[in-house]
């Protein structure tokens, strides 16, 4: 959510800010605007709206000065609005900032500070911070800053220019994410990696309430109380160009098409795949020792990470044998739980960011409950934080809904569970040798179900009109459904949910009518009789049912109005081929709407606040 973005040195900053607020406009936003100092003052320049807008008005009115911040605001305090957009000014006019984050005490302290004479103009939370800072302000930028924080409570990230040091940015941040990196031409600041990427590879992760200070020659870090510290830098090694569109039309079809090559890096971190298939016994979090000890895995995750996650669950308990549950994050941090002794939480999420994953991961680690994190970004605040990480390779993903991160994050639950299953002797090696021999297929497979996905356009053409869409499936089948579900609704804006088969006669049948369109998952052959009965069940109540199978099933299609199959694989396998019709599902429907598939609307890809 938002995007800051800085940068102090030599060149013009306009441009630079501009290019960086245009690299995170994935995050989602609903207004723009920088702070430049030209020389004479600190020139801000906002707008509601598209980029766009903002840069009309850059074109018409340039700022030149080589010092300046930007911000992309996705609204939570004031409606969106030129006076609700960031930068915000205090009244005494010594400083601007740009926040991500909320403040929580902030009608408390903006009482407090009305009192003291300070005359507010807008309805934020962020305005009160540069209110605060212009009242502690006595000519030392650090001091004031050490003594703000102190009484802020909540989450933020912040980027200050101080009119009496104008060629320095000021950066301080707390359960919000800030990277910092220094460039041939100078340093930099943002609130997310793409952007910096076009000008350093080598960053450095601020940490809880650590202060950066950014200057044409180099970054000087203090900690909350102004004392100098030095911190390490991180490489970054994504292809710059997998930020970049390319020739596709958006973001999320270029990551759909990537997900055969992010499979295969992942799955090749954790698997040799020379000559016969075995995993890499020394990537997974346990020896043979600690494996024997877990008794139970709590899975968390928010959306997408989430689902990930409920098949996870199903994979840990199918191969090792061990009780699993999977718990949304923003419930679990406020539940009454009580951890038990050798239990391990797992925490899914794509970005290391996300505001109530990172909660739950210090709840555990407060009661000293293992953690081991599944993400995609080195360096981020989950994966320094937990106790161990199983990184993904999904690479930077760009498009708000999430394809190849979940794909990603689904092979390493896989071949985690597989890993613990063998040392527990709930999984024989020929067993796991099997299943890795087809893994090395899926790419492959995938590659083919995406050159033919003429078909599902064709189909979508014709359905994209639907009112209300349901997803139906047993077992992992019924996982998949609420992935696929999510999809469908974030991107297109159909009312779209997802229902256990075995569920429909207790209730939700009673919403299907003449027209409903039913999407059924039938890829374990076990339960497909089942779930077809209940496609049967919906079809002759007026449905127009559409069937994805795992291979041929017979007489299937005697309950459907149209089946998509996919190349028969092994069923603890078939989530990695059976996601990808749905995604592309979700994005050609979107499509055929006019809907904006990359930036849909209220969402956001990082959700750094509660």
């Amino acid at each position: 959510m938002c995007g800051i973005v800085g940068y102090t040195g030599r060149d013009n900053a306009t441009p630079i800010l501009m290019e960086g607020l245009d690299t995170l406009a994935y995050r989602g936003y609903d207004s723009a605007g920088i702070a430049v100092w030209n020389g004479e003052d600190i020139v801000m320049k906002k707008e509601k709206g598209q980029l766009s807008n903002l840069k009309a008005i850059l074109d018409r009115e340039p700022v030149t000065g080589s010092c300046g911040i930007g911000h992309t605001r996705w609204a939570t305090h004031g409606e969106p609005s030129y006076i609700n957009s960031h930068p915000h000014g205090d009244t005494k006019k010594q400083l601007v900032l740009v926040h991500n984050g909320i403040i929580e005490n902030y009608v408390r302290l903006k009482n407090m500070l009305v009192e003291r004479g300070c005359k507010f103009v807008s309805d934020t939370d962020t305005e009160v911070v540069a209110q605060l800072l212009g009242e502690v302000y006595e000519g030392d930028p650090l001091a004031a800053i050490t003594n703000a924080i102190r009484l802020l409570e909540g989450s933020f990230a912040l980027a200050i220019l101080f009119r009496d040091d104008p060629t320095r940015i000021y950066c301080v941040c707390k359960d919000s994410p800030m990277v910092v990196g220094f460039g041939k031409d100078g340093a930099h600041i943002a609130s997310d990696i793409p952007a910096l990427l076009s000008y350093t590879r080598d960053v450095t992760f601020m940490g809880d309430k650590q202060i950066a200070v950014l200057s044409p020659v180099g970054i000087a870090f203090y900690d909350e109380f102004g004392t100098p510290i030095d911190k390490g830098c991180t490489h970054i090694d994504w292809d710059l160009d997998a930020a970049k569109k390319g020739s596709y039309e958006h973001y999320m079809m270029k990551e759909i098409c990537e997900e055969p090559v992010a499979f295969r890096k992942t799955a090749e971190q954790y698997v040799s795949f020379r000559e016969q298939p075995k995993l890499k016994a020394d990537c997974f979090p346990w020896s043979d020792e600690d494996a024997k000890t877990v008794k139970r895995i709590r899975i968390i995750g928010c959306g997408t990470a989430y689902h990930a996650g409920l098949l996870g669950k199903k994979y840990f308990q199918e191969l090792a044998k061990i009780p699993v549950e999977a718990e949304i994050a923003s419930e679990f941090r406020y539940s009454d739980y009580v951890f038990e002794e050798g239990e391990v939480l797992f925490l899914i999420s794509q970005s290391g960011e996300t505001a109530d994953t990172i909660a739950a991961l210090r709840m555990a680690k407060q009661a000293g409950i293992r953690t081991v994190a599944v993400c995609n970004v080195i360096g981020s605040t989950i994966a320094r934080e937990a106790d161990e990480v199983l990184f993904t390779f999904a690479g930077p993903e760009i498009a708000v809904a999430a394809t190849k991160s979940y794909l990603t994050q689904v092979t390493v639950l896989f071949l985690t569970a597989m890993r613990l299953g063998l040392i527990r002797g709930t999984v024989s090696e020929e067993r796991a040798a099997s299943l890795l021999s087809e893994l090395a297929d899926i790419p492959q497979k995938m590659q083919r179900l995406i050159d033919e996905r003429g078909e599902i356009q064709y189909f979508a053409s014709r359905e994209f009109s639907a009112r209300h869409v349901f997803f139906i499936g047993r077992g992992i089948d019924n996982a998949l459904s609420m992935e696929a579900a999510l999809k469908l609704k974030e991107v297109s804006y159909i009312h779209s949910e997802a229902y256990a088969a075995g569920e429909l006669k207790h209730g939700t049948i009673a919403l299907i009518e003449e027209g409903t369109l039913v999407v059924g998952i039938l890829t374990q052959r076990k339960l497909a009789a089942k779930t077809a009965s209940n496609l049967e069940e919906v079809r002759v109540r007026g449905a127009n049912v559409l069937a994805l199978t795992n291979g041929e099933l017979p007489d299937i299609a005697s309950h459907c109005s149209k089946v998509w199959k996919f190349e028969e694989t092994n069923e603890l396998l078939a989530p990695f081929l059976a996601i990808i019709p749905m995604q592309l599902f979700a994005y050609y429907m979107a499509v055929q709407k006019g809907c904006n598939v990359d930036k849909p609307r209220n969402l956001a890809k990082s959700v750094t606040v509660e």
